[in-house]
């Protein structure tokens, strides 16, 4: 079956074109992990599928696994790259529709093919600790919350974008040792379905720098979604103006994040292609 690996700002997945074709029968979890391995697959952050709506609100879905398999809910690079491929592949007629999520969102996307950026509607951000999710009161929020994870304490803000992200403010983003705390924090038994573990420096108003250990893909080039909660943390934490464009320095790349005042989360950033190949599907069917 043909394959598409395409990144968003380093951010690097393996997409399976299901407009067309079809993966019935197949072990998703274990072709996630198979075409994501370095060594013995083609390497990648994880697996994409670009897929029919099933919601009639939307006009396309994204399905998103993890390198270790584990079926994730949202990404703000994939949704990007899915949004270009849909638009490249001559799927639709208009730069601007709608793309479904795991997370139970619907995201607005709008490509700009003459630019090579994508411009996507992240929604609102959700920050009760049950929409997380993450143990404590669930009508409660954590914005700033001290917490004793192995042998640190650590202030933490979390922010579910459709997946859960937990955020740190750190003096200097490169030097902190996100590689040790990064699992530590990410199988936290705080946070039941794991967690996406972000590490912000506030640069100015305008700028801050960010690095993640995303959960079940470990330290990656960057995270969209995970871009959006840390400016959204950021504003929380009044280290940041709302409804201004920030722009996030990750390792890949830069991102310009805007949360306005009607709760929604903006996220513009680049959109690539990288190669395309064909992958063996038949030793994972079930």
């Amino acid at each position: 079956m043909q394959f598409t690996k395409m990144h968003g700002l380093g951010n690097n997945y393996i997409y399976f074109d299901l407009l067309k074709n079809n993966l019935e029968g197949i072990d998703l979890n274990e072709l996630a992990k198979s075409v994501s391995d370095i060594n013995y697959g083609v390497g990648s952050d994880g697996m994409i599928l670009i897929c029919p709506a099933e919601h009639k609100e939307a006009d396309f879905r994204m399905r998103i696994f993890n390198a270790d398999g584990s079926e994730g809910k949202n990404c703000g690079n994939g949704l990007r790259c899915t949004a270009k491929y849909i638009y490249d592949h001559g799927y639709t007629s208009t730069p601007t529709f709608k793309i479904e999520t795991k997370g139970g969102m619907i995201v607005e996307a709008e490509v700009f093919p003459n630019e090579g950026i994508v411009k996507i509607d992240m929604g609102e951000p959700a920050l009760l600790k049950e929409s997380i999710p993450m143990q404590g009161n669930p009508e409660s929020k954590s914005i700033n919350e001290s917490f004793e994870i192995g042998e640190k304490k650590l202030n933490l803000t979390s922010v579910s974008m459709g997946n859960p992200h937990t955020i740190l403010f750190v003096d200097d983003v490169k030097a902190y040792p996100l590689e040790d705390f990064g699992p530590v924090v990410e199988n936290a038994a705080l946070f039941p379905e794991r967690v996406n573990f972000g590490i912000v420096q506030v640069v100015n108003e305008q700028k801050i720098d960010y690095r993640v250990w995303e959960r079940g893909s470990g330290i990656t080039m960057a995270c969209g979604t995970g871009a959006c909660a840390a400016v959204v943390a950021a504003t929380l934490n009044n280290k940041v103006s709302r409804n201004k464009p920030i722009t996030v320095h990750l390792p890949g790349g830069d991102l310009n994040i805007l949360w306005d005042m009607d709760n929604h989360v903006w996220k513009s950033g680049p959109a690539e292609y990288i190669f395309h190949g064909e992958w063996d599907i038949k030793p994972f069917r079930k």
